[in-house]
C-alpha cells in the first residue's frame, strides 16, 4: 500500500478497508507483546509524522499508566514515568476514554513536560471489551501538527489494536503463570533433595531469579541466642557478597520477621526502616520464612528501580516461601547433625585411643605360653574385653569376655569391668572367687540391661593346668597337639544382673603343642551374603589345621577366613580372638 503521511486522505473507501485489514493482520499475527508494540508503532508512524511516540499500558491494580514502548523519549522518562488517571494529557484521555488533541502544549496546564521541544500532543485511549488497555501518545515539535482527521485515524487504529494488545498481555500473564508454576514445582523438587545449606541457597537464588529479575538477593537466618538475623547468603549483580547481620526488629528484613508478613517497599529512600546496603538500591521486598509456625529467617530481594516489586511478585514469593523455609530448616538440621556426627566421630576416636590403653594390644610374657590377640570392633570401639594379670610365682590370670550390646555404651561398661578386674585380680587369683567379687561389685553399680559374660582362667605353668570359671562365656576350644579338637562346656551366670552368685571351677590339663582358643560370639555369628553363620564347626575345622603357625599366625588365619566367608558383608558384632599355645 502506498505510504501515507500526515494530512493525507484515503481517496477511496477500499483504501481505508485495505489499511484496516493490514492493521488487523499485523496486530493479530503475534501474541508476543514486545513484537506487537513494535508493529503498532510502525503502523502509527506510517500515517502520522511524530518525533515522540509512547505506548502506555494501564495497570488495573496500580491504576497507573506506564510507558511500555517508546520512540524518541529519554530512557529515564521511559523507566520512571508513571501517569495516574486525570494526570497530564494522557491521564485525562485515559480517564475520559476520549482522544485529546492539544495544538500547543504550552497553553495547556495538564501537559507533563517530557521535552522542552514538544509543541503538539495527541493522546488516544485504547479500550477493549469496555476495559481501558492503555494510551497511544504522539508528540511533535511543530505547532498544530495534527488535525482532527489525524485524530480520527489514530483513534481508528487504537480501536483495532486494543484487543490484540489486551490478548497479548493476557497471554503473557498466562505464560508467566505457567512459568511460575513450573518453577514452583522445580523449586519444590530440587530444594527438597539438597541438604547442603550453601548449595541450597544458591539454587534458591537461581530459581527465584528465573521469575523475578532482582539486582540483589539475600537470605538471613534467625539466631535466637544472639537476637540477630544472621546473614547466610547474598548475591548482588550475579556476584556473591558478604553482608553484616541485622538485629532482630531492625530494617525492612527485621520488620518482616517481626510481623511475620511480607514487607514491600516501593522507594527505600522514603522508608526510615531501610538499612542502606548499596547506594543504587531503590526498592525492596522482604519475605519471612516460616517453618513449623516459627520464623526461621527472611528472604530479601532488592532492585535499582523504584516500585519494581509488584503485588504479583509478593504473591509469588509468598507461595514459594513455605517450601523454601522447610528446605532450609531441613538443611540446617542436617548441617547440625553432620556437625554433631563430626564431634561424635572425634569422641569415638578419643574413646578408641583410650580403649587401646585399657585393652593390651600386645600379649605379655607368660611362662609356658605363647599368646596371640586379635580384636576387630564392629564400630570404632569394642564391647569385648580381655586382660592378663601376672603373679609373683609365675602364675597368671587370664580374663576374656563380652559386654552386652555394642558401641559406646558397651565400651564404657567394658571399661568399668576392666577397672574392677584390675582392682580385684591381684588379690583374688582363684577364678571362681574373682568372678563372685566382680559380680558383687557390678551389682552395686547396676546399669539397666547391661551385663557381661566372662571367662577367667588361672594358669599353672609348672603343672600345665588351667583352672577355669565361667560367667556365661562361650566354651574354650582346645586343639590337641595331634589335631583333635575338644570343647569344654562351663556353667555360670552373667555378671552384673543378680547378686549373691556362686561360681564353680573346672581344671583343664594341657600338654606342649596344645592350643586353647578363646573367641567372642561375633566370630561364630558372622554372616555371609546368603545369611549363613560362620559357626562352631567351621571354626573348629580351621583351628585343627593350625600346625606350624605362631599364635599370631592362628589369629591372622581365622580373621582371613572370616573375610573370605563374609565376602564383604559388614561386621555386626565385635570379633575378638585369644590364642594360647602351650610350650
Amino acid at each position: 500500500m502506498a505510504d501515507l503521511r500526515s494530512h493525507a486522505r484515503f481517496q477511496q473507501q477500499t483504501e481505508l478497508l485495505d489499511f484496516l485489514l493490514e492493521v488487523a493482520e499485523v496486530t493479530h499475527q503475534t501474541l508476543d507483546l514486545d513484537r506487537l508494540l513494535v508493529n503498532v508503532s510502525n503502523i502509527v508512524q506510517r500515517v502520522v509524522d511524530c518525533e515522540f511516540l509512547a505506548i502506555l499500558l494501564y495497570g488495573e491494580k496500580s491504576q497507573k499508566l506506564r510507558i511500555r514502548y517508546a520512540v524518541g523519549h529519554r530512557p529515564e522518562v521511559v523507566q520512571r514515568l508513571e501517569v495516574g488517571l486525570n494526570e497530564g494529557i494522557t491521564g485525562a484521555a485515559a480517564a475520559a476514554r476520549e482522544a485529546i488533541l492539544v495544538g500547543d502544549v504550552r497553553s495547556d496546564p495538564r501537559y507533563l513536560k517530557a521535552s522542552d521541544a514538544v509543541r503538539t500532543e495527541m493522546a488516544v485511549p485504547m479500550v477493549a471489551r469496555g476495559k481501558l488497555v492503555g494510551v497511544l501518545d504522539i508528540q511533535s515539535t511543530r505547532l498544530n501538527a495534527y488535525t482532527d482527521e489525524d485524530r480520527s485515524l489514530v483513534r481508528l487504529i487504537a480501536s483495532r489494536v486494543a484487543s490484540a494488545i489486551d490478548n497479548a498481555r493476557l497471554y503473557r500473564r498466562l505464560e508467566r503463570t505457567n512459568r511460575s508454576l513450573s518453577v514452583l514445582a522445580s523449586v519444590s523438587r530440587e530444594t527438597s533433595a539438597i541438604l547442603d545449606l550453601s548449595g541450597l541457597l544458591k539454587q534458591i537464588a537461581s530459581s527465584v531469579r528465573s521469575l523475578i529479575q532482582y539486582d540483589a538477593f539475600s537470605v538471613y537466618l534467625v539466631d535466637e541466642e544472639q537476637q540477630v538475623l544472621r546473614h547466610r547468603f547474598s548475591v548482588r549483580y550475579d556476584k556473591e557478597v558478604d553482608l553484616d547481620s541485622i538485629p532482630l526488629g531492625k530494617g525492612i528484613t527485621g520488620a518482616a520477621a517481626a510481623s511475620r508478613e511480607t514487607v514491600r517497599v516501593r522507594d527505600t529512600l522514603r522508608d526510615p526502616r531501610y538499612i542502606a546496603s548499596h547506594p543504587s538500591i531503590r526498592s525492596e521486598v522482604a519475605v519471612p520464612l516460616i517453618a513449623r509456625d516459627r520464623v526461621i529467617g527472611v528472604m530479601d530481594l532488592e532492585c535499582e528501580r523504584v516500585g519494581f516489586f509488584t503485588e504479583e511478585h509478593v504473591r509469588l514469593l509468598s507461595t514459594l516461601a513455605p517450601q523454601i523455609a522447610v528446605s532450609i530448616e531441613n538443611a540446617r538440621l542436617y548441617e547440625e547433625l553432620a556437625s554433631r556426627e563430626r564431634l561424635m566421630e572425634e569422641d569415638l576416636r578419643s574413646a578408641a585411643e583410650l580403649q587401646a590403653l585399657l585393652l593390651p594390644r600386645q600379649a605379655p610374657e607368660i611362662s609356658g605360653l605363647r599368646l596371640g590377640v586379635g580384636l576387630r570392633p564392629a564400630r570404632q570401639i569394642s564391647g569385648d574385653i580381655y586382660d592378663f594379670f601376672a603373679h609373683d610365682d609365675d602364675h597368671a590370670v587370664i580374663a576374656f569376655g563380652d559386654v552386652s550390646g555394642k558401641g559406646v555404651a558397651a565400651a564404657l561398661f567394658g571399661a568399668l569391668v576392666s577397672g574392677l578386674l584390675r582392682t580385684l585380680a591381684p588379690r583374688r587369683r582363684e577364678p571362681a572367687t574373682l568372678l563372685k567379687a566382680l559380680n558383687d561389685a557390678l551389682v552395686l553399680r547396676r546399669v539397666d540391661a547391661r551385663y557381661v559374660v566372662l571367662l577367667v582362667a588361672l594358669w599353672h605353668p609348672h603343672s600345665r593346668t588351667l583352672n577355669v570359671a565361667s560367667a556365661g562365656a562361650l566354651p574354650p576350644l582346645i586343639v590337641r597337639a595331634g589335631g583333635r579338637v575338644e570343647s569344654r562346656a562351663l556353667e555360670g551366670f552373667p555378671l552384673g544382673l543378680l547378686g549373691a552368685r556362686e561360681y564353680e571351677e573346672a581344671s583343664l590339663q594341657v600338654e606342649p603343642g596344645d592350643t586353647i582358643l578363646l573367641y567372642s560370639d561375633g566370630v561364630i555369628d558372622h554372616l555371609n551374603p546368603a545369611g549363613e553363620e560362620y559357626g562352631m564347626e567351621r571354626l573348629s575345622a580351621l583351628a585343627s589345621g593350625h600346625r606350624g603357625l605362631s599364635a599370631h599366625g592362628v589369629v591372622a588365619r581365622i580373621f582371613a577366613d572370616l573375610d573370605r566367608f563374609g565376602a564383604g558383608e559388614p561386621r555386626y558384632d565385635d570379633q575378638t580372638l585369644l590364642v594360647l599355645q602351650v610350650t
